[in-house]
């Protein structure tokens, strides 16, 4: 891998881990689009790392506001609703490991994966507000989402924040709770991915290939992150259902020609 390979999959990264698109599904077909092959784990632990960053430089100030308020009951039913949440995620990942990473070799899935999230987000343009606070029930059915999403193609941000707002979720507070409860997610299938790495001794990346991937999905993650909250409050999320089903739907026919 080349340093500019590892910037155009980082910006991939960065864009597509935040808008309701894929970033699983996006990474697969631009490997394929673009002939990359990437030489074990290690690569990936690096851009999630960068997106991860992203997450926590755009919501610090509701990271601290949660740790300065853990005595009040508010926070702490949401940090329940975020606990019980992200248990979907790490059962789906712990038991079917071995097929979600065959999965991202099957581009026919990714197809259909694209297909069925852009339905979802389209879906989403005729849901509307009826609830405030996030439940821990609503907390759960956003975390089934999650686990969702394991699956290449199926976009992580895209089933949490539709469900969010199928449940009649404020916008702006199902995307705040969907990427805090991303941290957690992220930060364990980065540290396992990473033993994985050391366990299979695979060849170590250049260092510019690792500041590549890792500035690029950075801060293309920042711009992409505060620019999906500002699409979300003015009503327009589904539009990123036009773009996964369109894309979807051209692959599908490309692959079957």
């Amino acid at each position: 891998m080349t340093f500019i390979d590892a910037i155009v999959l980082g910006i991939i990264q960065g864009i597509t881990e935040f808008l309701p698109i894929s970033s699983s599904g996006h990474l697969v077909v631009g490997q394929y689009v673009l002939g990359i092959v990437i030489p074990g784990n290690a690569f990936e632990v690096i851009v999630h790392v960068g997106t991860l960053l992203s997450i926590l430089v755009v919501f610090w100030k509701d990271l601290l506001h949660l740790l300065t308020t853990l005595n009040t009951k508010e926070t702490q039913k949401y940090i329940i609703a975020i606990f019980i949440g992200t248990i979907p995620a790490v059962l789906a990942g712990f038991f079917l490991k071995e097929n979600i990473e065959n999965a991202f070799d099957n581009i026919h899935l990714v197809s259909g994966s694209l297909i069925f999230t852009g339905i979802i987000l389209i879906l989403t343009k005729w849901a509307s507000v009826k609830k405030d606070n996030i439940s821990v029930v609503q907390g759960l059915c956003i975390g089934i989402a999650q686990a969702c999403a394991i699956i290449p193609g199926i976009s992580r941000s895209g089933s949490t924040i539709g469900m969010g707002l199928l449940l009649g979720l404020d916008p702006k507070k199902t995307a705040r709770f969907s990427f805090i409860m991303a941290i957690p997610v992220l930060f364990g299938s980065g540290l396992l991915t990473a033993i994985d790495a050391v366990q299979s001794d695979e060849q170590a990346l250049s260092l510019s290939v690792m500041l590549g991937g890792f500035f690029s999905s950075f801060l293309v993650g920042w711009v992409a992150l505060n620019w999906l909250i500002k699409v979300l409050q003015k009503g327009k999320f589904y539009w990123f259902g036009l773009y996964c089903l369109a894309l979807g739907i051209g692959l599908f026919i490309i692959l079957n020609q």
